[in-house]
């Protein structure tokens, strides 16, 4: 077992750990969470044996194979599977001392190096480093291309690869999941619920926590507190002893109101039902994890758009692709404001593709996009990471936005994201993937954007800026199409997924579940549509979609309404507060009294008059709602 007695660990002059002491057993399968910079990482360096504790003891049984994924991938000529097979140096070993046998001739050697060959189960060895790549993602031909010709997030997919091919029984994984699409995702998910080694785990991706550990240790003020469970228990149990704490509470009491808020606004009416039944879910989950957020650093809400064209833009009979090279075919859809997508696919399917069209970083080969007036179009792609200025501040590429901005509303919002203080006025140069990605966003909300496209928003987003972007989402206002092997994401943000397969983009009639039986199910080597969207649930859609084009200006007129009613009664909060003051009824105050008794008045008559229009406008989008609501 692995020990941590009463351990001081100082990195770079800063103490991450301070009498700090832990017992894991073998075969079990723990994860390693924490905020960012807390030492998740160095905790890992230091199981390997990269440095010493600086005071109490760290035992790992010596005898013990430990395998983890390296950092770094030279640009090779030799084959993705030779790379692969290379990181299990006993194999090659084994594997030379048998060729070298085999020309030395000699009968006995030859044996020897046979039977030291087969006890290491070396014929196998190859065949099993060719599935692991495959489930990685890469096909035969990529198997045989040279290391050197794969992107810096392939090549990572070549060492994890490496990291499991190899015999252990420790594994180390550090983010794992952060260059793999949902559906290498979930086949690494499935390999690691098989390994039977001892297992620890750092990921910001809360579904694969939940599936793959069954202990969490949460890295927190210099200590390791051990907790039974996978994450979702681990959060549930601090969560309890957080609520414990008003100060902390109140804060997610506010965030739990906002979503109910806006649940109770949708339940009752037909065409949302099944929106609701989602959002009422996703409370479900926000609401027993949301008090172990309560002390985070992160706030975010997008505000409402400044419009709301319906629909905001539509795709008929589109070709997409590059040059000469068609990626996708006859792609046809509508984004209404509402419109909440989840696109699924295997990699290289085309999800990226889509994106590109819909955002006019593509322009289409064939077919018809139609971007209506009005569309404002929020684009988070992993590219525009790199278009940020290195050498300007936060605060530099916000003020370049919002030039007539106070200093002091840049700053307090930019604070929202974790860049309060001098981080606020820092060169980006040095930031990580995870602060840039947050810059990202910023400037993305602060935009006001009707339609956002959102390809892999949670790449280097740790668990608390991912909780803090899914509660944005839940309450943002306009359409949204979204790419991302983040399942929780997915799960409590998109109500309608579509797959994108086979040079198509069909409705998938099914939730993130069934798409996993479907990835199952299918012949890997098959290129076999996804199964035709019945013919009743096209026209479902389309009237779906006639229906909220219709309730259109309705519901405008009602936000207006809910905007003005708020505002007479916080006018009238106003003069309740000073008609309670008792000096208001002296003699001198005559004229002010009744001066505010009139504006009380005529407020309440304007409430009155708002109220009835209101209640009007709801009986209309009900009867609307009966005439055209989908059987």
């Amino acid at each position: 077992m692995i020990t941590l007695d009463k351990v001081q660990l100082i990195r770079g002059g800063k103490r991450l750990l301070d009498n700090a002491s832990l017992t894991l057993y073998p075969g079990h399968k723990v994860a390693l969470v924490g905020a960012n910079g807390v030492g998740k990482s160095s905790l890992l360096s230091l199981l390997r044996g990269e440095f010493g504790v600086d005071a109490g003891e760290c035992r790992v049984p010596p005898q013990w194979r430990q395998a983890s994924v390296a950092q770094e991938t030279p640009a090779l000529d030799c084959s993705a599977l030779d790379y692969v097979l290379d990181g299990d140096q006993r194999y090659r070993q084994l594997e030379q001392e048998l060729h070298d046998a085999q020309a030395d001739g000699e009968g006995t050697r030859i044996g020897h190096a046979h039977a030291a060959f087969e006890a290491y189960h070396g014929y196998q060895v190859p065949a099993r480093a060719a599935e692991l790549l495959s489930g990685l993602g890469f096909d035969n031909d990529a198997q045989g291309r040279p290391v050197k010709a794969f992107s810096g997030g392939w090549r990572m997919r070549l060492n994890l690869a490496r990291a499991l091919l190899i015999p252990s029984d420790l594994l180390l994984l550090d983010e794992p999941t952060n260059h793999l699409d949902l559906d290498t995702l979930i086949w690494l998910e499935g390999w690691l619920k098989r390994y039977d080694g001892t297992l620890i785990l750092i990921s910001h991706d809360r579904d694969f926590l939940d599936a793959v550990v069954g202990e969490v240790v949460h890295v927190e003020q210099l200590q390791l507190h051990h907790y039974k469970g996978n994450y979702s228990q681990f959060e549930r149990i601090r969560a309890e002893r957080q609520a414990q704490q008003q100060a902390q509470f109140e804060k997610q009491e506010r965030q739990r109101a906002h979503m109910q808020a806006y649940v109770d606004r949708f339940r009752a009416q037909a065409t949302k039902a099944r929106q609701a039944q989602s959002r009422l879910k996703a409370l479900e989950k926000l609401t027993l994890s949301a008090p172990a957020h309560a002390d985070s650093q992160f706030q975010m809400a997008f505000r409402a758009p400044e419009a709301l064209p319906s629909p905001l833009l539509r795709l008929d009979q589109v070709q997409g692709g590059y040059g000469a090279v068609t990626i996708l075919e006859k792609i046809k859809l509508n984004l209404v404001p509402g419109s909440r997508i989840g696109l699924l696919g295997r990699n290289g399917a085309g999800k990226s593709t889509l994106i590109k069209l819909l955002s006019g970083e593509l322009p289409p080969q064939a077919g018809e996009l139609v971007m209506s007036q009005g569309v404002k179009i929020g684009y988070f792609a992993q590219h525009q990471l790199e278009a940020l200025r290195l050498d300007d501040s936060p605060r530099d590429h916000l003020a370049r936005l919002a030039p007539e901005a106070r200093e002091q509303d840049l700053r307090n919002f930019l604070g929202g994201f974790g860049f309060a203080g001098d981080t606020a006025l820092a060169p980006v140069r040095p930031f990580s993937g995870g602060e840039k990605a947050r810059l990202v966003l910023a400037l993305l909300v602060w935009q006001r954007p009707n339609l956002l496209l959102l390809d892999e928003p949670t790449n280097h987003l740790d668990l608390e800026m991912r909780h803090a972007l899914t509660l944005a989402l839940q309450g943002f206002e306009g359409a949204m199409v979204v790419v991302s092997h983040d399942r929780h994401l997915l799960r409590a943000t998109c109500e309608d997924f579509y797959l994108v397969d086979a040079g198509r983009v069909e409705p998938f009639q099914g939730d993130l579940e069934d798409y996993h039986q479907w990835l199952l199910k299918r012949e890997p080597a098959t290129d076999s549509a996804p199964p035709e969207p019945k013919t009743d649930r096209r026209a479902q859609k389309r009237q779906e979609a006639e229906l909220r084009q219709r309730l259109s200006p309705f519901r405008k007129r009602q936000t207006q309404l809910d905007k003005q009613l708020a505002a007479a009664q916080q006018r009238l909060e106003a003069l309740e507060a000073r008609l309670a003051d008792s000096d208001i009824y002296q003699d001198d105050n005559k004229a002010e009294l009744t001066q505010l008794l009139k504006e009380r008045g005529e407020l309440q008559e304007q409430q009155e008059t708002l109220e009835m229009e209101w209640l009007e406008l709801q009986e209309q989008i009900e009867t609307l709602t009966q005439e055209l609501a989908p059987e």
